[in-house]
């Protein structure tokens, strides 16, 4: 998959769900998934999905020519 099909895909996906309105930042302050310790975790469960992701093609075949 090229990675300009998967940028379409993520902002398709975005525009679908952007229906719901989004708080305002004085109201996520007081919210329980704004506290430090969440925030970590969100950090640390992106970061691994982004370890977990798989290599496209494109870069391994690029790779390949560069070794």
């Amino acid at each position: 998959m090229s990675v300009q099909a998967d940028r379409d895909k993520q902002r398709k996906r975005r525009t679908e769900t952007e229906e719901a309105p989004v708080p305002s930042p004085k109201s996520t302050r007081n919210r329980k998934e704004s506290t430090p310790g969440n925030v970590g975790d969100a950090l640390r469960s992106v970061y691994q999905r982004t370890v977990d992701e798989d290599i496209p093609p494109e870069m391994l075949d690029l790779l390949g020519k560069l070794g």
